[in-house]
């Protein structure tokens, strides 16, 4: 029997004995006793299992212990009724807590279900099934119909439908095929395919994936560590001011009755106890993280959830940020050879180089590149290659690096130009042209109408360029030609003069210190360098720049829920426990404003799902 079953069935047996008890004439008071006494030990075993566990590990005060010293006492002054009443509320609210917990953790569970189990290894024709972390790059593996992909690669053979909502949230399949890339956790929809292995498992997507959303909960809050630390004090002293409002009373004022006093200090100590805060903020907290999970949006942990709610500031990369990040040559421009000639030497230079725009120019050279007419390569970031070919020196890059020979160069605006310089003399250009993502404007645009105060791009790419990026999406201020050392500098200036938290939103590995030093660093996971997740505090899985906004919004949710149960908690709780002091309401009121207020507070956390 599961424990949620044996959970319904215990309270239920607990319900009918105190119902049966309540029933009884009094005149019969052993067999009414004897009721009570069987519905309190049934219903409230594992509360009294777990205070003497919480005892005995030296977790004295805790809201268990609360709850069996209150319903000892209270069948100490012979509240039968009461006694058994706090436990079983208190039984009904910690089941919604479970209950709580569990939706809570489903979306989580989804993206823990992703993991392969095995992967089918093709080795001379024949299928060998082995352990994700058994194969190698280089190695080539069939997937099935129906099957998940254990490892990210290359589609080597075959063409189908992939499912890859448990990673992006998104439900449309993607079509894929021979040479495109694919990503560890998909699941194959409609044929065969063959797959070279271009990750190992412990760098591959899912892994990836799982390792965030395992750490997630480590990293809590600061109102989480607050409800934590206040948790273990206040318990000691409101036991304290109970046992206090127990015996001075009844010692000092005449006529005082010690039962009287008695029984209020145990309603006092029922509704003090801190169980609605202490379960209801850190469940907001994995509610959101949670919920954020369901739409492709990891979040490394509450403390992040919580600085992003406070965000007002929103700082771009422009190249796999704001663009596709999908280069392709769109012009060559010569001076001194042929476009043949140009094209040829430049594919060689750039050889070293793993930028997008180095490789739509290998791309656009369409013929494998000679290693053996390439001789020593530098690759200087921000500027661009130096490379020797068949002997001459070509310097492939910006307007900075032709600035160094001496050459005058200017960019237009219509794209990236890369310029190319053989032995110290100016070649000629080649244009490069890179798409806005489809739904870059409708994303900023969705920031600024959540609260986004200002937005801006820092980009290595030219001013021309940059600003007519910037006019088309509509961010407010703009730095380009930044060396990755500069984009550090300018977020500083930023974060000095900002008011509010700022996120940073990047994908590259040169984006990785900008991403770790903003309040908080936000990857473009799917596509993104793995040092760009690994420094980021938020990966969009989705690549998509209206998930931002999606995040913003449950972070603030999360922390409105988290707020609301925090003072309607401790409000009410204050209220019942003067009244319950001054003897105006007795132990029904005080378990109402224990467990009572933690189910409407649990219930309140339910919200952040939606």
């Amino acid at each position: 029997m599961s424990d949620m079953k044996r959970d319904i069935v215990a309270l239920s047996v607990g319900i009918a004995l105190f119902a049966a008890a309540l029933l009884v004439p009094e005149n019969m008071a052993v067999l009414r006793f004897v009721l009570f006494l069987l519905a309190f030990a049934v219903s409230g075993a594992e509360v009294i299992a777990n205070a003497f566990k919480g005892i005995l590990r030296g977790n004295v005060f805790n809201e268990n212990t609360l709850m069996v010293i209150a319903a000892i006492g209270a069948f100490c002054i012979r509240e039968y009724g009461e006694a058994v009443f706090v436990v079983l509320f208190y039984r009904v609210g910690e089941m919604f807590e479970d209950y709580a917990v569990r939706k809570s953790r489903k979306s989580i569970r989804e993206v823990m279900a992703i993991c392969p189990e095995y992967a089918n290894l093709l080795v001379d024709g024949q299928i060998r099934r082995v352990d994700p972390d058994e194969a190698a790059v280089g190695d080539t593996i069939l997937v099935s119909v129906g099957e998940k992909v254990p490892l990210d690669g290359i589609v080597t053979d075959g063409e189908s439908f992939v499912d890859t909502s448990a990673l992006t949230g998104e439900s449309v399949p993607r079509k894929v095929g021979v040479n495109d890339e694919i990503l560890s956790g998909c699941i194959n929809k409609n044929a065969a395919l063959q797959i070279k292995v271009t990750k190992t498992f412990e760098a591959s997507t899912v892994s990836r994936i799982l390792e965030l959303v395992e750490s997630a909960s480590a990293r809590k809050s600061s109102s989480e560590k607050f409800i934590t630390k206040f948790a273990k004090y206040y318990t000691p002293v409101v036991l304290v001011c109970a046992l206090l409002l127990a015996v001075v009373p009844p010692l000092l004022m005449e006529g005082a009755a010690f039962s009287d006093y008695v029984y209020r200090a145990l309603s006092f100590l029922v509704v003090s106890c801190p169980c609605a805060l202490v379960i209801s903020v850190p469940l907001a907290f994995f509610g959101g993280i949670g919920a954020a999970a369901k739409k492709g949006v990891l979040i490394k942990g509450g403390n992040y959830l919580e600085t992003l709610s406070k965000a007002e500031n929103a700082v771009f990369d422009k190249t796999g940020t704001l663009t596709k990040g999908s280069f392709s040559v769109r012009r060559i421009t010569p001076a001194g050879m042929d476009e043949a000639e140009l094209l040829e030497l430049t594919a060689h230079a750039e050889n070293v180089s793993l930028h997008p725009i180095a490789q739509s120019i290998k791309e656009a050279y369409g013929r494998s590149v000679d290693i053996s007419r390439i001789g020593t390569s530098e690759e200087m970031a921000g500027y661009g290659v130096k490379t020797v070919v068949d002997g001459r020196t070509v310097l492939a890059g910006n307007t900075k690096l032709m600035k160094t020979i001496g050459a005058d160069c200017h960019d237009n605006g219509e794209g990236t130009y890369v310029h190319i310089a053989v032995d110290g003399r100016y070649a000629g250009n080649i244009l490069i042209a890179d798409e806005i993502k489809s739904d870059a404007k409708n994303g900023i645009a969705l920031l600024k109408k959540a609260g986004i105060r200002k937005t801006f791009m820092l980009t290595g790419d030219t001013g021309r360029t940059a600003e007519k990026i910037a006019g088309q999406l509509g961010i407010d201020c703009v730095k380009s030609e930044l060396l990755p050392h500069e984009k550090v500098a300018e977020l500083e200036k930023i974060l000095a003069d900002a008011k509010g938290k700022t996120v940073y939103v990047g994908d590259g590995i040169n984006d990785a210190p900008v991403l770790a030093r903003a309040d908080v660093g936000i990857a473009m996971g799917a596509l993104g360098s793995d040092a760009a997740v690994e420094a980021a505090d938020i990966v969009i899985m989705t690549d998509e720049v209206a998930k931002i906004e999606t995040a913003v919004r449950i972070a603030r949710k999360t922390m409105r829920i988290a707020g609301q149960n925090i003072v309607f908690s401790v409000a009410v709780k204050v209220g019942i426990l003067i009244l319950c002091s001054l003897n105006i309401v007795g132990m029904d009121v005080a378990v109402f404003g224990d467990v009572g207020v933690m189910v409407l507070a649990v219930l309140n956390s339910f919200r952040v799902l939606k």
